[in-house]
């Protein structure tokens, strides 16, 4: 048992090197290269993020129903879909780059929760699951690490040597389908031992939220905190165009991002150790609100001393989440709730990013920032309210 255990690590391990290897991070960059206007690159970001949304939660569901392993290899067949029609779709033609983020989509959401339930559960088949929190903060660092080497390699790469990006990502899809197929399913740990049905799967998701209203109120606040980082990493982008960032200065601030990442991800398990959800939370919340009310201050270093910060904070709650939820959701609907809270993520960020730039258009980063980090101040400490009235109940 520990033998398998120790295989399906490091095969998850390998997984997501190559699942996560960002060498088509800037995919706008080389739609923009296949002929397609940003109208265009647009709508295809919408359909990607439209498809997430719709099949997060009944990709979640068919991993409870069936087989976690079988996921994982669909998503990469996705995957490798995606990438032949990128390299292979005659220049201008969006419907054919419109498929391939639909199959983006895909393999999005059938990835997603699905491979951590793996672990986690595989962890409980060698009654090792006090190891999850080590275990998660371990394939985050791998995660950051290929995400931001591949997103380096293609700055060199998309103007002079475009197709070469999509040519490595499908080399990475491939490696990481591999890496599926060599995966060993771990036991389902239900109350007699069998699969539910896909009905079953749905009340009893719904009845956990119910029953858990913790669960429901961390949802919420990853949410919250997670599109404030992520909107605050994307839109911080333009600022540092406007300062003349780009080449080399540009490639240097993201080797600093992806070492504080590190750091920040390997330090998570230690956290968790000392410190109790409600207080960790607490805290990090609290050092994302002062951040962002320091960004009002509109001075570039204390900004992008921010920039880097809240980097750091969004690495280190990913895996804190995680663990939370794992601890928290049955096994049988396990990979059904962790996909909720990616479908809460993706809605929450469809109906926020345009907003939030609206805001920085009509105003500035800087002042916008300001009045998020204001209300975030208020929303989050209703949500850290809800959540200490819970643990007394």
């Amino acid at each position: 048992m520990l033998k398998t255990m120790q295989h399906n690590l490091h095969q998850s391990y390998l997984y997501t090197a190559f699942a996560y290897f960002g060498i088509a991070g800037l995919w706008v960059m080389f739609l923009q290269e296949r002929g397609l206007s940003l109208v265009q690159i647009g709508l295809c970001e919408s359909i990607y993020h439209l498809t997430s949304l719709l099949f997060q939660v009944p990709a979640g569901a068919l991993a409870d129903r069936f087989s976690y392993r079988t996921m994982l290899i669909a998503s990469r067949i996705a995957a490798v879909g995606h990438a032949s029609i990128m390299l292979l779709a005659p220049v201008h033609s969006f419907w054919w780059f419109a498929s391939a983020f639909i199959l983006l989509g895909w393999a999005s959401s059938l990835q997603s929760g699905t491979l951590e339930t793996l672990l986690f559960e595989t962890l409980v088949d060698g009654q090792q699951s006090k190891h999850y929190p080590q275990v998660i903060s371990v394939m985050n660092t791998i995660l950051k690490v290929a995400g931001m080497t591949g997103l380096i390699l293609a700055g060199w790469l998309i103007h002079d040597f475009t197709l070469v990006t999509y040519q490595l990502y499908l080399v990475a899809a491939i490696g990481a389908l591999i890496a599926a197929i060599t995966l060993h399913e771990p036991s389902r740990h239900t109350p007699n031992g069998q699969p539910l049905t896909l009905r079953q799967i749905a009340r009893a998701a719904i009845t956990g939220l119910h029953k858990l209203p913790q669960l429901a109120y961390l949802m919420i606040f990853n949410t919250i905190f997670s599109v404030i980082g992520a909107a605050y990493y994307n839109y911080f982008q333009a600022v540092l165009a406007a300062h003349g960032f780009k080449g080399g200065l540009l490639s240097g601030i993201l080797v600093v991002v992806t070492v504080l990442n590190v750091i920040s991800v390997q330090l998570t398990p230690y956290l968790q150790r000392y410190w109790s959800p409600v207080k960790l939370l607490t805290g990090l919340a609290t050092l994302l609100i002062f951040t962002l009310l320091l960004t009002g201050t509109n001075q570039l270093p204390i900004m992008l001393g921010g920039y880097f910060f809240v980097n750091m904070l969004m690495a280190g709650i990913a895996p804190i989440m995680t663990s939370y939820y794992n601890n928290l959701i049955a096994s049988g609907q396990r990979a059904t709730l962790l996909s909720v809270s990616s479908m809460l993520y993706s809605l929450t960020t469809s109906l926020a990013f345009p907003l939030i730039g609206w805001l920085i258009e009509h105003h500035s980063f800087a002042v916008s920032f300001t009045w998020i980090g204001s209300g975030l101040a208020v929303l989050g400490l209703l949500s850290l309210g809800l959540l200490v009235k819970t643990n007394h109940s």
